[in-house]
């Protein structure tokens, strides 16, 4: 119990230092920066994978398959691999973070464009409109709340796997969490700690905000 309470203690005086919260404040900036880019590729590479994912055929076998791979494998397990081919540092999380929503968000996208309304598409396929203007023009506008949704769903997520991923070598507040507790330096710890929750309030207000200005 003198331990526990020793502890708990040493958590609850975070170090505000200004030189240290300099390098937070980076570290924080990095790991927004990889939970939003790794978010973005993750939206085109999963669009582009479930346009075929929802047709019929072969090739919609082959790449829900894809998908599952993709999204079967953790963030972490995919920073791990990336690791030795990227290297140490946020490039091996951003990708790690793509890689796995890509599987997610493809296999999301996929049913929203599957229970789209068929008549919209069905009505400018009979008059030879190109499959890709038929998309862009009945099924985009009609699946695009979906998207928007999933994506910022999945952005939320990513903020706190891209956290989690600095464990590993991947940069960001994970690295620095890693690294002073690994120290025992409780207050460091403690200001990471709180790095961590600010940013996921920050990016659960904006998502929220965004989504009401969408409804």
């Amino acid at each position: 119990m003198q331990k526990m309470g020793r502890f708990v203690a040493e958590l609850l005086a975070p170090n505000f230092e200004n030189s240290f919260l300099n390098k937070l404040w980076w570290a924080t900036l990095e790991t927004l920066a990889m939970s939003a880019l790794g978010t973005l590729i993750a939206v085109i590479l999963g669009l582009l994978l479930a346009l075929p994912a929802s047709g019929n055929g072969m090739i919609r076998h082959f790449t829900r398959a894809m998908l599952n791979a993709l999204r079967s494998i953790p963030e972490l397990i995919w920073a791990t691999l990336l690791l030795i081919a990227a290297g140490l540092g946020p490039m091996a999380g951003t990708l790690a973070l793509a890689l796995h929503t890509s599987g997610v968000l493809g296999r999301l996208f996929a049913e929203a464009i599957e229970n789209a309304e068929v008549s919209p598409a069905m009505a400018l396929r009979t008059r030879g409109v190109s499959e890709f203007k038929i998309f862009c023009y009945a099924t985009l506008p009609q699946i695009i709340p979906q998207l928007i949704s999933y994506t910022l769903y999945r952005w939320e997520n990513n903020i706190r796997a891209a956290a989690v991923l600095g464990v590993v070598g991947a940069g960001g507040l994970g690295a620095m969490l890693s690294f002073h507790m690994s120290l025992f330096q409780m207050a460091e710890t403690s200001s990471v700690l709180l790095a961590m929750l600010a940013l996921v309030v920050l990016v659960d207000t904006l998502s929220y905000w965004i989504r009401k200005a969408l409804g």
